[in-house]
């Protein structure tokens, strides 16, 4: 668990945290959508600008989106591409039960939605759901919900017709945020909650409560693009977007502090990986 998953522009790279010393940690693996097997030509080009980089399957396979619009899913092991989706301005993504995955499709042309796929049907889209400016998906396998993120609300939906070949979604909750502009989450392990970044604050969300309280390390951090805590050390990682850009040359790491600057990088999220 000292592997961090890095992405932002056309590369999600791994990091080996355990050899973190006076220098950069090493990067021990990489990918790029440009040399990937099993990814269609019209789409390589998509993944230029990634936004999310989330291990599954233990850290064996790795979820990626982009702004660019596009998805996959990609094994570890080989790069190879398990999975693939034309996706309008992707942002978040997360697998669900029966080898389906939703992706959070933000500023679409036609329509910001919360769309479903099957792994097996690589960009065939079975249900959709609108998500003003999404930016956020987590399945919480616990309490059996998907927890959706948009500019303005936390979602909550309940799985319906699973086990056919016709799946939906169904609203269980909208919860209002605190902030505006909603942009990262991502469940704190071993507890009931969800960190989550809005404009001027970041927040910790009680899944049980349905309550809201200031982040205790980041509360009024700005911008912030990604926040993950490592559920073995606990140390967290965060980006935050670099003054008048998007991106970031550097991932913050708090308990203990250290900042790891990568000059010329466009660094969007950091996630622990769970290898």
């Amino acid at each position: 668990m000292h592997e961090l998953i890095v992405c932002g522009w056309d590369e999600v790279f791994v990091l080996d945290m355990s050899r973190n010393g006076d220098g950069l940690p090493s990067k021990i693996w990489s990918w790029k959508a440009k040399d990937s097997k099993g990814l269609p030509e019209t789409l390589k080009k998509r993944f230029n600008t990634t936004d999310e980089c989330k291990p599954v399957h233990g850290g064996h396979g790795i979820l990626i989106t982009s702004s660019g619009g596009a998805a996959a899913l990609i094994e570890r092991a080989t790069g190879n591409v398990v999975f693939y989706a034309h996706v309008p301005n992707a942002h978040s993504a997360d697998l669900l039960p029966n080898n389906r995955v939703a992706v959070a499709a933000s500023h679409a042309p036609d329509g910001d939605r919360l769309i479903l796929y099957d792994i097996g049907n690589p960009d065939q889209e079975l249900y959709s759901d609108e998500l003003s400016w999404g930016h956020g998906v987590v399945w919480d396998e616990a309490r059996q919900i998907l927890w959706a993120l948009s500019d303005t609300e936390i979602r909550s939906y309940r799985l319906e017709s699973w086990d056919t070949s016709e799946p939906s979604l169904s609203r269980i909750s909208t919860i209002e945020l605190p902030d505006v502009s909603g942009h990262d989450m991502l469940p704190v392990a071993g507890t009931a909650y969800l960190s989550i970044s809005t404009w001027k604050h970041c927040w910790l969300f009680d899944r049980d409560q349905s309550e809201f309280t200031l982040h205790p390390q980041l509360a009024n951090e700005v911008d912030v693009k990604s926040i993950a805590v490592n559920p073995v050390t606990n140390q967290l990682a965060y980006v935050r977007a670099d003054e008048g850009h998007w991106w970031s040359e550097t991932v913050r790491l708090l308990d203990p502090d250290v900042n790891l600057h990568f000059p010329g990088e466009h660094i969007y999220k950091a996630r622990w990986s769970g290898v």
